[in-house]
């Protein structure tokens, strides 16, 4: 995905977030492939931490393919 980011801002000047997320929202393929970004300006807390029983309490599914990298994360189930 990021090779065909590249390849759209090839070129073009990143003055600002804006203009960043602009271009990577609209990275496409030949494929089929769409990109979707938005800007997140929200504030987040710093310094957090998660214990282990926290960590484990969270719903991740491993995928097939590299499932330390990539995952999907669902509700728990019964709550």
């Amino acid at each position: 995905m990021f090779s065909y980011i590249s390849l759209n801002w090839r070129g073009r000047p990143l003055v600002n977030l804006e203009t960043v997320v602009n271009l990577i929202a609209n990275t496409t393929t030949e494929k089929g492939l769409k990109i979707q970004a938005d800007l997140d300006c929200a504030v987040y807390p710093i310094g957090l931490k998660i214990s282990d029983q926290e960590l484990e309490a969270i719903n991740l599914k491993k995928a097939d393919f590299h499932g330390e990298w990539n995952y999907s994360i669902s509700p728990k189930s019964g709550k």
